[in-house]
């Protein structure tokens, strides 16, 4: 008998139209290359569809299984709520469920900071060597001393590359985004480049981020610093995903 699969990838949720377009360009393709006969994903707050209607749309197509992604950089408190909420509902509801880990403590995250860095450097035509770039990774922030763990795990992967490789959270942790600034301009900087660790093009990487980091560097007038894309919808974020689900749906007998 041949089991119907489907994946369901689980964000905390977002406003902003561009979240839903990024999850379903990373749906339609881990789909494609990881063989599933349905993909989805769900919220777990702020707007539908929420997780209850994912798992309902996975039943609706009749799959056996739902291998659950929780789509979220830290391990935290609104992970292991997504977690507990999804696992309860599927049990309600009579469907299998598979929990993968979440995206953290992998090599991937740290190639597409690098690659975030590069993509910036080709766009703007920058030919400093990376022993010349100073780095400035800005990641959310927490409370959960998990997160910063496993954020710093990331970040320190990529240190031996650039001149300097320092970090701040735009809330819950410090330093914050002004002290990160102040921190770099203190030890003297050439070209300073900023990455989002943000998953999305939400409402932190459109406008927050932004608006602090520029307030920082107009503070301590910091003039050449150039700003990064997020993380986003990259094959290399489906492959984490596939791999992270290979990984859970193999110790499954």
């Amino acid at each position: 008998m041949i089991l119907k699969r489907a994946m369901l990838i689980i964000d905390r949720g977002s406003r902003e139209p561009e979240v839903k377009e990024e999850l379903g360009a990373i749906c339609e393709v881990v789909k494609k290359k990881g063989g599933y006969d349905f993909t989805d994903f769900c919220f777990l707050e702020v707007l539908p569809p929420f997780i209850e209607e994912g798992i309902n749309r996975c039943i609706s197509e009749n799959v056996d299984t739902i291998t659950a992604m929780p789509y979220f950089l830290y391990p935290g408190m609104k992970l292991k709520e997504s977690v507990k909420k999804c696992a309860r509902l599927c049990y309600d509801m009579g469907i299998k469920v598979i929990f993968t880990k979440p995206l953290s403590y992998h090599s991937i995250l740290q190639k597409l900071l690098i690659e975030r860095i590069e993509d910036l450097k080709s766009k703007m035509n920058i030919s400093s060597l990376n022993a010349d770039c100073d780095i400035l990774v800005i990641g959310h922030g927490s409370s959960d001393k998990g997160a910063r763990t496993a954020f710093e795990y990331t970040v320190n992967g990529i240190v031996p590359l650039y001149k300097s490789v320092n970090f701040c959270f735009l809330e819950l942790d410090k330093p914050n985004i002004e002290e990160g600034v102040r921190n770099i301009v203190s030890k003297g900087t050439g070209l300073l480049i900023v990455v989002p660790y943000f998953l999305h093009r939400g409402a932190h990487t459109k406008k927050d981020v932004r608006d602090d980091l520029y307030s920082a560097l107009e503070k301590y007038r910091l003039k050449e610093a150039h700003l990064t894309e997020h993380l986003g919808a990259d094959v290399k974020m489906v492959n984490l995903i596939l791999e992270r689900a290979r990984e859970a749906e193999s110790n499954i007998v």
